[in-house]
């Protein structure tokens, strides 16, 4: 008789969790995965992919605008939101759908239920079955964390309310000043919401290069969206449909929705964490991993956000992959967290990879910077008022180009590719070296030869 049930029992179906499982599978292990909601976890049900598929009809609107610069006349035209919402949930199910066979084709079982620790090695399901496992992966990711409770936060929605809206607000006000609420604020106003952003920093996106976080907010600002730094939401009345926001300056605003987007909290509640000895992060409340996603306990590993590491979905994915690779597979894989390349599907898109001009500087002696902002071939006929920008942070003394950074149309797609050059250590050169293609954007990126500002950090005496 086997010493446990299975050799792998994952709690979460989400993308790193189903990578994982498939993986130790393919590698003949007998796989348990738990998931008590839905197949796919937050980037499939609730995040990235609704997200993106708001975002792109959001886009309509100005295409629409843009078209009559290029000679269409477009007659009366109409949105309809429950329309988008349902062919949203249509896609969604489609790919829940792929997730569950993709996992029970790899010889996994999937077992719908909450699944609760009660030892190193024993999962007790909310159906009163107890399995033991050889190892444990823990993969339940994050959710929206609405910060401290301020009067009226029952009245809050968060992104994954977001996506089941019964209809477009007229006036949205959104708290955030990250990935989610500028997200959420573009797909609102492409749709033809009033929308205010509320951010408590002094500028929006946080930790992202200085120069894109000014960009960033100045488009949005062309584009109608008000945004308000410096303030925080504190408290929110309701008046039968429609609420009165008010913030910490003293002013409040009227709206039909108020959401709330101001960061993420992994899921580490009430999953028995402290009965099988892992231990919590203190410094980001998330489970405490080494570099080989291992926890606390040795046969009890954890990836993706419930880590609170790099809260990204490829991340997850490749976390996942690499634990199943060196507990199965035998082949041991450490996942490298650096210079990894985000994008930030805002209006005006983001893309980055590697360091900020400010990282590069606090780290290097010698920062040279190349930077271009133009307004894209498009606007020259649509009359758009818009600009692209595009940054690159090059090593001074080795030529290295330590970080990209564009905002405008397709940057997520542009830095995907010059991610394999960062990656790879490329030089300023070796960009330069590289013939432009000509007419786009992204031939920039090898044509700018002069720095536009050159930083020396001077040795301490």
């Amino acid at each position: 008789m086997a010493e446990f049930d299975v050799d792998l029992f994952v709690i979460g179906g989400g993308s790193g969790g189903v990578r994982a499982a498939r993986i130790a599978a393919n590698y003949g292990a007998k796989v348990m995965v738990a998931e008590e909601y839905r197949m796919g976890g937050t980037c499939v049900i609730r995040g990235c992919v609704p997200k993106k598929l708001f975002v792109i009809g959001s886009h309509v609107h100005q295409e629409i605008e843009d078209a009559v610069g290029f000679g269409w006349s477009i007659g009366q035209v109409s949105f309809d939101w429950a329309t988008l919402v349902a062919n949203k949930d249509k896609e969604i199910a489609r790919l829940e759908g792929a997730y569950t066979t993709n996992v029970e084709k790899s010889g996994a079982r999937i077992v719908k239920t909450r699944a609760v620790l009660e030892d190193a090695h024993t999962i007790r399901l909310a159906t009163g079955e107890t399995v033991t496992a050889k190892y444990i992966l823990i993969a339940t990711g994050g959710a929206p964390n609405h910060g401290p409770a301020v009067p009226g936060i029952e009245h809050v929605i968060s992104s994954n309310e977001a996506f089941h809206l019964k209809e477009l607000p007229k006036r949205i006000v959104i708290q955030g000043g990250g990935y989610i609420a500028l997200e959420f604020a573009g797909i609102f106003a492409g749709y033809g919401s009033d929308v205010t952003v509320v951010y408590r920093g002094d500028n929006i996106l946080r930790g992202f290069d200085e120069d894109v976080r000014k960009h960033v907010r100045t488009e949005m600002e062309k584009r109608g969206i008000t945004i308000i730094t410096g303030s925080t939401v504190v408290k929110v009345d309701k008046h039968g449909r429609d609420f009165t926001t008010h913030l910490s300056n003293g002013s409040s605003i009227a709206s039909d929705q108020v959401m709330f987007a101001i960061g993420r909290h992994p899921n580490v509640r009430g999953l028995g964490l402290e009965a099988a000895g892992v231990a919590i992060n203190p410094a980001n409340g998330g489970i405490q991993v080494d570099g080989w996603s291992k926890t606390s306990v040795d046969n009890i590993y954890a990836v993706g956000d419930v880590t609170h590491r790099t809260n990204l979905t490829p991340v997850a994915i490749r976390e996942g992959h690499a634990f199943a690779d060196t507990v199965f597979g035998k082949r041991p894989v450490q996942v490298d967290h650096a210079t990894i390349p985000t994008a930030v599907f805002s209006q005006p898109e983001v893309g980055t990879v590697g360091l900020t001009e400010e990282e590069a500087r606090a780290q290097y002696s010698h920062v040279d910077i190349y930077k271009t902002d133009f307004r894209p071939i498009k606007a020259t006929m649509s009359g758009r008022d818009t600009r692209v920008l595009m940054k690159l942070v090059v090593d001074g003394s080795s030529d290295r180009v330590l970080g990209c950074h564009i905002v405008g149309d397709a940057a997520a797609e542009t830095i995907q590719a010059i991610a394999i050059a960062v990656k790879m250590k490329a030089t300023k050169a070796d960009f330069d070296a590289t013939v432009a293609l000509h007419p786009t954007s992204a031939e920039e990126l090898v044509t700018m030869r002069t720095p536009t500002a050159r930083h020396v950090r001077q040795a301490a005496e």
